[in-house]
Order: C-alpha cells, then structure tokens, then sequence
C-alpha cells in the first residue's frame, strides 16, 4: 500500500471527510485528495502532522509492507525494555519473540471469540 492509500484507509477509519483531515494537518482538502491520490507528497513537517493526527509510526507511512505502529507508545517502560533485547543472545531474542507473538496470537484469539459471543 502506497502513502495516498495508507492516508486514506486511515482517515476512514475515523470516519473523516478530507477536509477533517485538512484541518488536523493545517491544509486544505485538495492538497489531502492530491495526497491520497499520489499527485504529491507532502512536506516532512505534514508526514510529522500526519503520523502525530493518525499515532502511526513514519516508516508505516513512507515506506511499503511496513507493519503499522503507534508513533507514540502508551508505555515508556516498554520501549526501554524492547532496547534491552539488543543485550541478549539470538536463542533469548528468538524466545522472546516466540512468546510475543503467542500472547498476540492468544488474545487476537479472545477478541474474535468475544466478538462471536
């Protein structure tokens, strides 16, 4: 997915008119359309304005097959603990990242079962 696709499933996703979005971002409405369209990218303080309006990280804007991240995380205690990572053996990395991805797995697993209920 492309800058102008990404921007616009996320303005959608809030329900937003491109002139909501103008308006979070200090434009107009046609330079949102001109965005989502891929006529232009912005400049990099509107990306900044952009990423901060929709909490996603930069690269998950710029750059294609990112994995969408918050820009701001919720807890400082775990950005401090994922650089730790950097301090551990590959066998310790690959088992951390093994049970991440289990307790993802698991509570994505929840969701969907409380959403069926």
């Amino acid at each position: 997915m492309n800058f102008g696709d990404k921007i616009k499933t996320l303005r959608k996703e809030k329900n937003w008119k491109q002139e909501e979005l103008a308006n979070e971002i200090g434009t107009d409405s046609r330079q949102v359309s001109l965005y989502e369209n891929g006529k232009c990218l912005p400049s990099v303080e509107t990306i900044v304005k952009i990423a901060q309006v929709f909490n996603v990280s930069i690269d998950f804007l710029l750059i294609d097959n990112s994995p969408r991240r918050p820009l701001i995380l919720s807890n400082e205690n775990i950005y401090e603990s994922i650089n730790k990572v950097d301090l551990l053996s590959l066998d310790e990395k690959e088992s951390i990242f093994k049970i991440i991805d289990g307790l993802a797995y698991k509570n994505k697993l929840k969701k969907v079962l409380a959403e069926v209920e």
